[in-house]
């Protein structure tokens, strides 16, 4: 019997490649740069990425999200925080159609990146002190989504990585905390080992639910998960 087709946004997982590409260290390539282009030919998400047009891997993770927990729906307002390359903002514009029923999607990165149709973009750092305001006038009013997929590079020492975004996804929820709707929901990357307590204690105060999710497109060697609370209180 013949399957139905999965609809676009599916979270059925690729099937990879059929045959395993490695990648030789060459002059001029690192060891480190070797394996990370060889784990990028041999990503079956990020085949399916390019496939459909995405502009990373990390859509998948957004779309199984939404798919188990329904964090978006159309009409909403959303601020997505650490936007670059755009992925995330792809996938919300879709889910949210701006165009058709008066929602809207701002995006901001300290990276440049081309703007998503039906979103609008800010190149700055979410962590300079005109951000929040700047993101406050282009979205108009209040939001019903947070989200923060930014993460600073990593360095190696567990303690100091994880107290590294911890300090960004602080600082994502304390904007959040100012524009949420009542009932609104932010979600955020975190590392392993979960929010700091502190966070998680404020978030299970201000949210109905909270919880963590590591997406099945999340890399297995891969120590990010994302902390998700619904249903902001207000």
């Amino acid at each position: 019997m013949t399957g139905k087709k999965p609809p676009e946004n599916s979270l059925e997982k690729p099937r990879g490649l059929q045959t395993k590409v490695r990648v030789k260290t060459r002059k001029k390539r690192s060891v480190s740069s070797s394996r990370w282009l060889e784990r990028q030919l041999n990503d079956p998400y990020v085949a399916e990425a390019k496939a459909k047009g995405y502009r990373s891997r990390a859509v998948f993770k957004l779309i199984q999200m939404n798919d188990d927990l329904k964090l978006f729906k159309a009409g909403q307002k959303v601020i997505d925080l650490g936007a670059a390359p755009g992925g995330w903002t792809q996938i919300v514009v879709d889910m949210v159609k701006p165009s058709m029923t008066g929602g809207k999607v701002v995006a901001i990165d300290y990276l440049e990146m081309p703007e998503v149709e039906g979103s609008e973009f800010i190149c700055l750092d979410f962590m300079d002190n005109s951000a929040p305001d700047i993101l406050k006038r282009a979205i108009g009013g209040k939001v019903d989504v947070v989200l923060s997929d930014m993460a600073p590079p990593t360095i190696g020492h567990k303690r100091t990585d994880h107290l590294r975004i911890m300090a960004l996804a602080e600082a994502a929820y304390m904007f959040a905390h100012e524009v949420l709707v009542p009932g609104g929901t932010f979600l955020s990357k975190v590392f392993m080992g979960g929010a700091e307590k502190d966070l998680l204690n404020q978030l299970k105060k201000d949210f109905t639910k909270v919880k963590h999710v590591k997406p099945h497109a999340s890399r297995s060697d891969s120590s990010e998960m994302y902390v998700v609370a619904l249903g902001f209180r207000g």
